[in-house]
């Protein structure tokens, strides 16, 4: 892929069991030269699960991004990227 100095805004979904997968790609896009924008909704930035703890899941993905999780829609709406992901994708969300 072709990544470098892309701007890609990364929605995090409720799919719990996927997370350790959703880590690895964000660590390949950054490695990849790419600036990732998380984004979270409340439910899933604040659940617990049995896969991961929430504060775990947010300092990861914050370490890896450099970024601070985006949690709102307005804060959302204000970043200009040129990609956007949404990930994993379910059919089965929890919130």
């Amino acid at each position: 892929m072709k990544l470098k100095d892309k701007r890609i805004s990364f929605g995090l979904t409720s799919t719990f069991y996927a997370f350790k997968h959703t880590i690895k790609e964000m660590k390949n896009i950054m490695r990849e030269g790419g600036e990732i924008f998380p984004i979270m909704p409340p439910c899933t930035y604040m659940t617990d699960s049995k896969f991961y703890k929430s504060a775990d899941f947010v300092r990861d993905i914050e370490e890896i991004t450099k970024k601070r999780i985006i949690t709102t829609k307005e804060e959302a709406e204000n970043i200009e990227t040129d990609i956007m992901v949404i990930a994993p994708c379910s059919r089965k969300p929890y919130c």
